[in-house]
């Protein structure tokens, strides 16, 4: 079936990049989701874009029938008919939202997209009710509940958001996708069923399911950070609240982190030395995300490797020739996977 063109974006990466440029106007970046029973998908999916085009919002959405996960950018000027178009759906009314903690132009298009779960953990329907979740705990609760000499923090996302910013003390699993994060963390936490555990993730929305799925394991006394790291880092910067969080925010949009504190806690991938900035490979045949100092970007390029940078200097001709021999190296990345692949070193 063709697409209606209407509803989806058919401009090329440079031109809207060049458009965002070109805005006089300022945009606010902010975040939401809800668990909640979505019907007729494809027909919601396509309102949306519709009504979400006219106001110039980009972003990322994820919509299924267990319900909505959005990060947008909207024209700070549109913002007030944006909330009153989103209060018009009975799903979406007086939505909780989640405002960036640095601003930054964040996204250059709109995609929604219609999927099986809005957090892709993998997971039978039989494997958790969202009618018991976690319990959920204010930034102070969470900071007053970590200093508990029995509890346990955490960290429910993947090792590259961790990597360079998490809670002083937390789990932090070494796994590249949600759907490894589950399994992992309940082996993690075998024998720990009793045990008062506190989760926390970017926004909220991997843990409010994450929780469920605990709970359904027989775990007694879970815990979640309501507005996750975006609602903590808000409430360091404007209510004096002592950050027990160190390092950066990963953010799943253009800006790639959002600072909490000072810390940096990471280093560059390639030299090894102090950095905790984010970088996709200027190789359009790679762009793995890796950790690059400001050093390393001027050596490679903003590449993640002396082949990769060599590779993205040739035409466009050699390199559609290269990319169709097996035998030759376009990209120092491990073979294509859903996550987000390690820098090989």
């Amino acid at each position: 079936m063709l697409k209606n063109p209407s509803l989806y974006n058919e401009k090329s990466k440079k031109d809207l990049l060049e458009e965002l440029k070109l805005e006089s106007f300022k945009r606010l970046t902010c975040s939401f989701y809800r668990y909640v029973s979505i019907v007729n998908l494809n027909s919601f999916r396509d309102l949306l874009y519709e009504e979400w085009s006219a106001l110039k919002i980009f972003g990322r959405v994820y919509v299924s029938n267990e319900g909505i996960n959005a990060q947008i950018s909207c024209p700070q000027h549109n913002w007030k008919s944006y909330n009153e178009k989103l209060n018009t759906h009975r799903v979406l009314k007086d939505i909780p939202k989640n405002f960036a903690v640095e601003e930054g132009n964040s996204f250059h298009k709109l995609v929604i997209k219609v999927k099986d779960e809005i957090v892709a953990y993998g997971l039978n329907t039989n494997e958790y009710d969202m009618n018991f979740v976690g319990k959920h705990l204010s930034p102070r609760e969470f900071n007053s509940a970590m200093n508990r000499p029995k509890s346990i923090i955490v960290d429910m996302r993947n090792y590259y958001e961790s990597e360079v910013g998490k809670f002083k003390g937390a789990i932090a699993p070494s796994v590249e996708t949600s759907r490894e994060l589950l399994p992992e963390i309940k082996r993690l936490l075998k024998g720990k069923e009793e045990s008062e555990i506190l989760m926390y993730c970017t926004g909220g929305v991997r843990c409010e399911k994450a929780s469920s799925f605990f709970i359904h394991n027989g775990f007694k006394n879970i815990n979640q950070l309501t507005g996750g790291i975006i609602n903590y880092g808000h409430q360091v910067r404007n209510n004096n609240l002592e950050s027990q969080f160190i390092g950066k925010n990963f953010v799943f949009d253009a800006r790639l982190g959002e600072r909490i504190t000072d810390d940096v806690i990471s280093n560059c991938h390639q030299c090894g030395g102090t950095s905790d900035n984010h970088i996709d490979c200027n190789n359009d045949a790679c762009h793995i995300l890796f950790i690059q100092c400001y050093k390393c970007s001027k050596k490679y390029d903003q590449c993640c490797s002396i082949e990769c940078m060599e590779f993205n200097r040739l035409s466009e001709d050699e390199k559609r020739t290269l990319r169709k021999d097996p035998d030759q190296v376009v990209s120092m990345t491990r073979n294509s996977t859903s996550g987000k692949p390690r820098l090989i070193t």
